[in-house]
């Protein structure tokens, strides 16, 4: 997707929109307010086109021209109506108010509170009164220094001034989890501020940046929106040769490749190594497919001058077999379904192979590798808006589950197995502390989901606060270690019944009955409220098959498309995992 054809995406936008919109897609439907304080609706249009790219299907509110602060602090039916779960607050250093030379340091302070403190105001009463998102610009550098290369360290400097009001920004999203910046001042960077800013575009039609910028603009905003609701991708699936490292180690040995800080040549892999290895420390999955000799490559790979180890990649597919197979073997172990994975090779017809078998991977070009690290980056693919303790250890949750595996192979009995496992589980309605993960949960959730639902953070705390509905998640240990969180249920409470909203589980832990201790807990919630049944419905999609006979199984009647269970006489049906209450 990058670098982005901004040209293409302004000239063409209305037969992109209409070719994305005839995708057969499960989308993601999403209300998207845009409080300008500059001409939007070219802003509004492309990032319209870059969320249909991700299955995220918007419909908008734009508000007047630099009508923002009154959208929000003046009573608004309109918007009010609309019920937006995205505010994004367009504004730039055009909106601040007119910065004056001031002669102390003191009243330099006091300007930074007052503006900070417009901006403080609007996002309090966004959340007080909408409780959704909130995607706000940071501020950009100005067109022209007037102290010169003092005006960004002097108080009295407006570039000082402005990256003051971002700090003061910055901290407020580290204290609101719900609230994300959007760094026009990185994209006006990377653009050229001279371009970005070119001053025509302002004085002709009021856009704060030049036309060309825009499409980047909306391909930025269109990635924090599409990590909010899990649209990121999960695992990395890497070449070896003359991608992570320079040469053919089967062909030159290890001496002579490239991946040391001796040459530039090896200086530009390592730096690639290190991106992936920053990667699995955010909770990417990296993985390895090689046409090697497993021997040959886990030498490269066990190489003191190779920043990775094997216990960073989660599988190593080193064989000759066609790479578009030990792709699909790699995702299939990992139980992650195409589109969350990346596949990195600087073979071109290595490349065209796994897109033409498997489209839905994420394959970047790839030329140079002294520019690819950049250029991997710029894609977007691992953008992050919340980082869990589950994020962290990832990695080492799927190689216990490698552990698991080869103990199930000593076993001729799979419940023997399971009892082996020792396997305890807290199951407990949602608090605080949980409210992250499971909302990153609902939404990366695609094959165990009932029904499709996503639901942002706010929304997620509202419903866990609500006394109409019962959340349950579920985190899961065994002797190998700690899954993590790895189940939700959402269910309301209607009238003698408890109805079914939402149902997820972490692929991680299928085929481990982790979903009977899940319904065993429902069940005997229902019965201590008296109520009578429990209902649902599956929703099919073409990811959640795996789940098409779930109600079935667990021995729920059809009623026309409405699966019920009788609570009066059920008894627990998972026997081999202990709930810790």
């Amino acid at each position: 997707m990058y670098p982005l054809n901004a040209s293409e995406t302004l000239q063409k936008k209305k037969s992109l929109k209409k070719k994305l919109l005839a995708q057969s897609v499960n989308w993601i439907e999403k209300r998207v307010a845009i409080l300008g304080g500059s001409t939007t609706a070219e802003v509004k249009d492309q990032l319209e086109i870059f969320l249909l790219k991700n299955a995220i299907k918007p419909t908008f509110y734009e508000s007047e021209y630099n009508q923002y602060w009154e959208d929000v602090m003046f009573d608004n039916p309109k918007l009010k109506q609309f019920e937006p779960e995205i505010i994004y607050i367009h504004t730039t250093s055009k909106n601040l108010t007119p910065y004056k030379q001031v002669k102390t340091k003191e009243k330099a302070d006091a300007l930074l509170k007052v503006q900070l403190g417009k901006f403080e105001e609007m996002w309090d009463k966004i959340f007080a009164t909408y409780n959704c998102y909130i995607i706000q610009n940071n501020f950009e550098r100005p067109p022209y220094r007037l102290l010169g290369n003092m005006d960004i360290s002097d108080y009295r400097g407006f570039s000082n001034f402005i990256s003051r009001l971002n700090q003061g920004m910055y901290k407020y999203a580290q204290t609101y989890p719900n609230f994300f910046v959007n760094d026009i001042d990185y994209l006006a960077s990377e653009f050229g501020l001279s371009k970005w800013l070119d001053p025509k575009y302002w004085y002709l039609y009021k856009y704060a940046m030049s036309i060309e910028a825009i499409p980047a603009l909306g391909f930025n905003v269109a990635n924090i929106i599409k990590s909010i609701y899990g649209k990121n991708k999960k695992a990395v699936v890497t070449d070896l040769d003359n991608t992570l490292w320079g040469g053919i180690i089967g062909d030159f040995g290890l001496d002579c490749i490239y991946m040391t800080m001796d040459t530039p040549m090896g200086e530009a892999y390592r730096e690639l190594q290190k991106y992936l290895l920053n990667l699995k420390d955010i909770g990417v999955l990296i993985n390895v497919c090689s046409k090697n000799d497993y021997s040959v490559a886990l030498q490269g790979i066990m190489s003191d001058d190779f920043l990775l180890s094997p216990a960073d990649f989660v599988c190593l597919e080193a064989n000759w077999d066609d790479k578009h197979y030990n792709v699909e073997k790699i995702i299939n172990k990992l139980n992650l379904n195409p589109d969350s994975v990346v596949f990195i090779d600087d073979n071109p017809v290595e490349r065209d192979i796994v897109s033409e078998n498997i489209p839905a991977v994420a394959v970047p070009y790839f030329e140079d590798i002294i520019y690819f690290p950049q250029h991997l980056d710029k894609q977007g693919y691992f953008e992050v808006t919340a980082i869990t303790a589950d994020d962290l250890s990832r990695t080492d949750m799927y190689l216990a589950n490698t552990k698991r595996e080869q103990a199930e192979a000593s076993f001729v009995n799979y419940k023997d197995y399971l009892k082996s496992l020792n396997m305890s589980a807290e199951i407990k309605p949602f608090k605080s502390s949980v409210i992250v993960r499971v909302t990153q949960l609902i939404n990366k959730t695609n094959q165990f989901n009932l029904t499709n639902k996503r639901y942002g953070e706010a929304e997620v705390e509202q419903i866990a606060s609500s006394d109409k509905c019962i959340t349950l998640y579920g985190k899961l240990v065994d002797k190998f270690g700690d899954n993590g969180i790895v189940s939700a249920i959402i269910a309301e409470v209607k009238e003698d019944s408890l109805r079914i909203v939402l149902w997820v589980m972490s692929c991680r832990v299928f085929k481990r009955e982790f979903e009977l201790a899940m319904f065993d807990e429902l069940v005997a919630i229902a019965k201590s409220m008296g109520l009578s049944s429990i209902s649902g419905k599956y929703v099919p999609s073409d990811k959640n098959e795996i789940v098409a006979n779930l109600y079935k199984n667990l021995g729920f009647t059809n009623y026309g498309g409405v699966w019920v269970f009788d609570v009066s006489s059920a008894e627990d049906l998972c026997k081999v995992i202990s709930i810790v209450r």
